[in-house]
């Protein structure tokens, strides 16, 4: 039987650190290389076969998963929060980092982190992420001028500051200062730039989200349209990376972790390590259904409330479960949306009272 080779990156964008280990543990090779892909590709079919390739989860990840992959019987990306020895051993560098993980894999102790096949899917969850990036940075803006406006005892909500004109009743309700307005009038400038900014990538995600066929049975869902199917198609990838529901919860941020030791009870929170995008897709995707009314899911919250006795936010939680559900079955099998196929889990999802 031909011997087994663990090979680890330690990656940086200069340089990257390689150490090799059998399966007995025994370390055969330390190398140093550049970060690109022909040097590293050499680096890699230099080792014997079979041999398999590990690195950390990170800016890089995807590129070099893509391109080693045909090099190797697996290339494992890992996640390094959960590489608590690199961190928390004695000694610490480069080298040794490289060989800690190598050993940590060859044990079989990393968790995978899921990567993207193709390079056009990869781009297409780039202009996903730029877009929610773009939301965020002018939901900031906008925070910043509200809390200005809120020091001089002027409460408004961001729809209450868009036209000229409500600006303008807005000043006026402001201390008679040129240095004021000045910031203001800054302040508006850099939030509308924002604005357009956010509206030109929804636009350009909208149409380039219609071209996905699982997005157009997507937003046939109540609470779903066109960015909210966009951002589930693009962060979840395939809907065979999951064994089951919940699974697909935790990593959307509204599944639960049980915890229970000796004799106390079982305790359930909310899990914390999640994909904070889909987490606040999927929750704001019951808040609409929810608040449109006259859909399953809407039905299955009031029952939750009246029947299950759930507080708002738990019930709120499981009908966003209801709807990941829906949506991860109707990807997988390839089927259209069956309202009556809603609220089978009544009863079975019974949140804890957080």
């Amino acid at each position: 039987m031909r011997t087994e080779h663990f090979i680890s990156l330690d990656v940086h964008c200069e340089f990257s650190e390689m150490a090799v280990v059998t399966r007995s543990g025994r370390l055969t090779k330390r190398h140093r290389c550049a970060t690109a892909i022909p040097p590293l590709v050499e680096a890699i079919v230099g080792v014997p076969r079979p041999r398999y390739v590990t690195f950390e989860e990170g800016p890089l990840a995807d590129w070099l998963c893509r391109h080693l992959s045909p090099h190797a019987e697996r290339v494992l990306v890992c996640e390094p929060r959960r590489n608590h020895l690199i961190a928390k051993d004695s000694d610490k560098d480069d080298p040794i980092d490289a060989e800690k993980l190598a050993q940590l894999f060859r044990g079989g102790f990393l968790k995978p982190v899921h990567q993207t096949a193709s390079i056009e899917r990869s781009i297409f969850k780039q202009h996903v992420g730029l877009y929610h990036d773009s939301v965020r940075q002018r939901v900031r803006r906008a925070n910043r001028i509200l809390a200005q406006l809120r020091r001089h005892g002027v409460f408004v909500k961001e729809d209450e500051m868009q036209t000229s004109e409500q600006r303008e009743s807005l000043r006026s309700r402001l201390p008679s200062s040129r240095l004021l307005g000045e910031d203001l009038q800054w302040l508006w400038r850099e939030y509308d730039v924002l604005v357009d900014e956010s509206n030109s990538f929804e636009k350009t995600l909208t149409r380039e989200a219609r071209s996905f066929e699982p997005i157009r049975r997507f937003v046939k869902l109540p609470g779903i349209a066109w960015i909210r199917g966009a951002t589930f198609f693009a962060y979840i990838d395939t809907p065979w990376r999951f064994r089951g529901k919940s699974p697909l919860w935790k990593y959307m941020g509204v599944g639960l972790d049980r915890r229970h030791s000796g004799g106390g009870r079982t305790q359930l929170h909310v899990a914390k390590q999640a994909n904070r995008i889909l987490k606040g897709m999927i929750l704001g995707a019951a808040v609409t259904a929810i608040d449109q009314g006259a859909n399953p899911f809407a039905d299955q919250y009031e029952r939750w409330i009246n029947e299950g006795g759930l507080s708002p936010r738990n019930a709120r939680r499981n009908v966003a479960r209801s709807l990941a559900a829906t949506l991860w079955g109707m990807w997988k099998n390839g089927t259209e949306y069956r309202p009556d196929w809603v609220g089978g889990g009544f009863g079975k999802e019974r949140d804890a009272s957080l």
